[in-house]
């Protein structure tokens, strides 16, 4: 008898034990609501620059790619003309809203538009001719070759801006 107490304690704690493991996907739950949460404060928060002076951008090749794009939201719709500068291309909209947030913190008319994969792009100003979107380009890569090298600008804005091109829309 007391054996047989004795298994069923036994299988009792073990199915109490395992009961209790929590699972893996809360954890990642937890997790990403947490990383979200701290992505969307830093995006409050005004960026600080400081300058850097170990290497400024190397000059970039203008490239000028073709899409067939829409702005997420549609009182943007208005301002995205025939070309842009694309800044960053991103697969997340939490990050590409991000970017957008602190670009627009440091007085950039920031643009967010969705090409036909899905994928997110970061536009600073938008233009009806190339002539234009190019100067514009020109004008940040300049504006943020000033404030460091692509490592530093990767850390302080998530983007290390030596890949500003510019999108010619379908």
């Amino acid at each position: 008898m007391k054996k047989i107490h004795f298994a069923l304690a036994l299988i009792a704690l073990v199915l109490l034990g395992t009961s209790c493991r929590p699972r893996q996907s809360a954890y990642r739950q937890v997790y990403e609501a947490a990383r979200e949460r701290e992505m969307q404060l830093q995006a409050t928060q005004p960026t600080v620059v400081i300058r850097d002076n170990n290497a400024p951008l190397p000059p970039v090749e203008v490239s000028v790619r073709q899409e067939r794009v829409e702005a997420v939201r549609p009182a943007d719709a208005a301002e995205l003309r025939r070309y842009s500068v694309v800044v960053a291309a991103m697969s997340v909209r939490l990050n590409a809203e991000s970017l957008q947030r602190r670009l627009q913190a440091e007085g950039h008319q920031v643009i967010l538009a969705q090409n036909e994969q899905g994928m997110f792009r970061v536009i600073v100003g938008s233009f009806d001719t190339r002539h234009q979107a190019e100067a514009q380009r020109q004008q940040l890569h300049r504006t943020y070759a000033a404030k460091g090298n692509p490592d530093f600008l990767r850390r302080t804005y998530g983007i290390p801006f030596n890949d500003l091109w510019i999108l010619a829309r379908q």
